[in-house]
C-alpha cells in the first residue's frame, strides 16, 4: 500500500476538540467505537459563538463571558483523521451554540520514550 492509500496520507494527525464537558461521556464512546486508540482530556475555558451569561454575586453584577470547555486530543496513525472528526461531531453535538471546534493539525514527528520507535510506529 502506498502512503497515498494509507490513512492520513501516510502521515500522523493530531485531532483536537473543544467540546461541552457533559458531552464527554459521548464523545468518549463515539471514538471507542471508531477504534481511536488515545486521547488526552483537559479542562479549558474560552469563548466564542457562545452568549455571555450574567449573574449576581452579593448584590454584584457580573458577566460571564469564559465558559467552561473540555479539550480533548487525539493522535491517529492508523485511523483516517476524519472518521475521528466526524465521531467526535457526531458525540459532542447538542444543536445548541457553544457545541465547539474540531481542528486537525499534521504532526511533523512523533516519539515513543519508552521503545524509541518514531513515526507513526511511535503512534
Amino acid at each position: 500500500m502506498s502512503d497515498a492509500d494509507a490513512p492520513n496520507d501516510g502521515g500522523v494527525k493530531l485531532v483536537m476538540a473543544y467540546i461541552r464537558p457533559d458531552r464527554l461521556g459521548d464523545v468518549k464512546r463515539a471514538l471507542a467505537d471508531i477504534g481511536a486508540p488515545s486521547l488526552t482530556v483537559t479542562s479549558v475555558s474560552g469563548r466564542g459563538s457562545q452568549p455571555a451569561r450574567k449573574g449576581q454575586y452579593r448584590g454584584e453584577e457580573y458577566t460571564v463571558d469564559l465558559h467552561q470547555k473540555t479539550k480533548v486530543e487525539t493522535v491517529v496513525a492508523d485511523i483516517p483523521a476524519e472518521d475521528v472528526v466526524e465521531a467526535i461531531a457526531e458525540g459532542g453535538k447538542t444543536g445548541e451554540p457553544g457545541d465547539g471546534k474540531i481542528f486537525v493539525l499534521p504532526v511533523e514527528s512523533a516519539y515513543q520514550i519508552r521503545t524509541g520507535a518514531t513515526g507513526t510506529e511511535a503512534v
